[in-house]
């Protein structure tokens, strides 16, 4: 969708690494607006590296931090929410569903896909 007809206050989202494919899925959203780089002020980000949470916390502390992963490990979901991470979402999932994953962080919500809560 244009950026001429989104809503005055999009949810800007980044992707850590960008992923072109993934970016024009989420921008068909009404509501959300991929961003490029942290000095966007991106609300969201979802990165693929536990270890990106930190550095993006210490550039934008406001940023909330999603990391995506294709499966679970065990600890994984304990790691990232320790390191700041607001939760843990299924890379390939419905874009539907992780597009809704991401505004629930941005409302300050931690957000663990059901898939990868554990036992």
């Amino acid at each position: 969708m244009p950026v001429a007809h989104r809503p005055a206050r999009s949810l800007r989202v980044l992707l850590d690494p960008p992923n072109p494919p993934l970016a024009v899925r989420l921008g068909l959203q009404p509501d959300i607006e991929v961003v490029a780089s942290p000095a966007e002020r991106p609300v969201v980000a979802l990165v693929e590296d536990p270890a990106s949470v930190a550095a993006l916390l210490a550039e934008d502390p406001e940023c909330r931090v999603l990391v995506a992963t294709g499966s679970a490990h065990p600890g994984l979901r304990e790691s990232v929410l320790a390191a700041g991470a607001a939760g843990l979402v299924l890379r390939d999932g419905p874009v539907e569903e992780l597009a809704e994953c991401l505004r629930r962080a941005s409302m300050g919500e931690t957000v663990v896909d059901p898939a990868l809560a554990g036992p």
